[in-house]
């Protein structure tokens, strides 16, 4: 049986802004891995991908910026 990972708020803000942007930025991170084409990934722990993306964005693997959302133009 394989145990659960627990990420504190306190790992997850460590190299984000906020405990809540790190958890959406593992978010879409997550939703990116499962784009990959099949073999792209090892499988060989098996880890799910949203705790891979939770263990990228605490390890401080990943690097993102914020972009601003841009508002339709009125016509």
């Amino acid at each position: 049986m394989r145990q659960m990972r627990v990420f504190t708020p306190e790992e997850i803000a460590k190299h984000n802004e906020s405990k809540y942007q790190g958890v959406l930025v593992a978010a879409k991170y997550a939703r990116e891995l499962n784009r990959l084409p099949e073999g792209a990934i090892q499988l060989s722990d098996q880890k799910k991908l949203s705790t891979r993306a939770l263990e990228a964005i605490t390890s401080g693997q990943v690097e993102y910026r914020l972009l601003r959302r841009r508002r339709p133009e009125a016509e």
